[in-house]
């Protein structure tokens, strides 16, 4: 029998007459638009045909509206920063079995590490505990002990609360993607987590995008664009990244300067025909619609993220508070006052990295000479920014992460630096619901584990969510079961 061409009924076995309409109409556009999705891969998704995705709404009341993520790459020393310990200055020079500390190698509360425990126990055994590099002293009100390398971020130490017994389980760099996914690099390149809240939650700017990234980001070796990636979320639901250069802050997305502005507007007109014509066609495919909604945003992009990366309207008291003014605080400080420009324009989850592909933090030789510089590059800026925040009144709605993959051990590596360190470290958080001036957590005297309150990563995930009004449990995707680990729990002690 002989197929009946498309057209040629208007019953239940053929299309409607708006689709035939839309289909007569395609002409070009549509092998356009099939092109375009073909490329992005949009008709490789049968498991999906019949799901929609989130609907963009919170599943409970949120305390904040958006997330900057600041991450320093390379493993900052805990004990040289918010978790200062003397008494490995006063046993430097011994090992950790010649201390009355001893006991810390054998913690039974380790069990979750017990194999990377015992590769790294014979390390830390030969190893003689190596001084504190630098001073600290109590700041603020709260009088939390605090790193002489962090003086600004210091002074914002009333509105942190300062997590002390984070923990993960690689010991290698790595760990910058297990920080971002909560598994380890060996389990493939999963979502993390500013794409976890771009797929739960709508857009506050439909001329940015929800989750940016700023800052020098991390190399190939550590997971590299996996760490601000979606794994099978899918593209649509990865970072964008940004240059802070506010004279050509978006080079891939430039029409380059032989495309008239003219020229762009009629592309522009394309792609809303595209959407108007493949709304009609495939009305419930929920991929296409997010993909050509991306290709509408790129066009978008190309006037509102310049606008968002010029900081000619900014006071001269605001660029000096992130340290504009001087050469060593401007680089981070552009990226930090970016990042506030980004947030207060809608962007909901801002990722920013400091210490480039070379892991600048990562301090196994000339720790403190290394962290001298860079510890003067950050500490302002990001204290500016905190103050920036609160002076405007967005702190409240702004959950502010400072994070980084692992700490440093307290023994010495060498002369002069110390090895990575995953059994016990810290992170803090500021605003968006959360106490100030609190510390939660410790490690045991030598800053060995975490020994009080401990927190794998996806703990610090589970409180953003939380704060954002996510449950992340109801984030599923067809076909992806995950782990109960990857979840994590809400550090509720330190929300108000």
């Amino acid at each position: 029998m002989k197929k009946p061409l498309p057209f040629a009924s208007t019953g239940c076995c053929g299309p409607s007459r708006r689709v035939f309409l839309a289909d007569a109409g395609m002409g070009f556009t549509g092998l356009a638009l099939g092109s375009m999705l073909a490329r992005d891969g949009i008709a490789a998704s049968p498991a999906l045909e019949n799901w929609a995705p989130p609907d963009g709404k919170p599943h409970f009341a949120p305390k904040a509206k958006r997330v900057i993520w600041i991450f320093m790459l390379g493993g900052v020393s805990h004990i040289e920063s918010f978790d200062p310990k003397p008494a490995i200055t006063k046993y430097a020079g011994k090992t950790i079995a010649e201390t009355p500390h001893k006991d810390v190698l054998t913690a039974p509360f380790v069990k979750e590490n017990v194999q990377a425990l015992e590769a790294g126990n014979t390390r830390h055994l030969r190893m003689n505990l190596f001084p504190l590099q630098v001073g600290y002293g109590k700041r603020g009100q709260s009088g939390i002990e605090v790193s002489d390398w962090w003086p600004h971020v210091g002074e914002c130490v009333d509105d942190l609360s300062v997590i002390r017994s984070m923990w993960t389980t690689d010991n290698d760099h790595g760990a910058i993607l297990q920080f971002h996914t909560g598994r380890h690099i060996f389990d493939g390149f999963l979502p993390t987590m500013g794409s976890w809240v771009h797929y739960g939650l709508g857009s506050l700017n439909d001329n940015l995008p929800q989750f940016m990234v700023l800052g020098e980001r991390p190399g190939d070796c550590c997971g590299g664009a996996g760490a601000h990636g979606a794994g099978y979320l899918g593209p649509e639901h990865a970072a964008v990244p940004i240059d802070v250069d506010p004279e050509n802050p978006l080079p891939f997305a430039s029409p380059g300067p032989d495309v008239y502005q003219a020229e762009q507007k009629r592309e522009f007109e394309l792609l809303k025909r595209l959407n108007r014509l493949a709304g009609v066609e495939y009305p419930d495919d929920p991929k296409m619609r997010a993909r050509i909604k991306s290709y509408e945003l790129a066009f978008r992009m190309q006037t509102a993220v310049p606008e968002a990366m010029s900081f000619k309207e900014e006071s001269e008291e605001t660029k000096r508070l992130y340290g504009l003014d001087h050469e060593a605080t401007q680089p981070f400080g552009e990226v930090c006052l970016a990042a506030r420009r980004m947030s207060e324009r809608g962007v909901r989850f801002v990722q920013v990295y400091h210490g480039t592909s070379a892991n600048k933090w990562d301090a196994h030789k000339e720790l403190k000479k290394s962290y001298t510089e860079l510890s003067e590059k950050v500490d302002k800026p990001i204290a500016g920014l905190l103050k920036d925040l609160k002076q405007r009144g967005m702190l409240d709605e702004t959950l502010v992460v400072w994070a980084t993959e692992f700490g440093r051990t307290p023994g010495g590596e060498g002369a002069s630096g110390r090895d990575h360190h995953p059994y016990g470290f810290s992170i803090w958080m500021a605003g968006g619901g959360v106490k100030g001036g609190h510390v939660h957590g410790a490690t045991d005297e030598l800053g060995f584990h975490a020994v009080e309150n401990r927190h794998y990563v996806t703990d610090a995930h589970a409180t953003v969510l939380h704060q954002l009004g996510i449950d992340p449990r109801k984030l599923e995707v067809p076909g992806r079961k995950r782990l109960e680990i990857d979840f994590g729990n809400p550090i509720k002690d330190i929300l108000v």
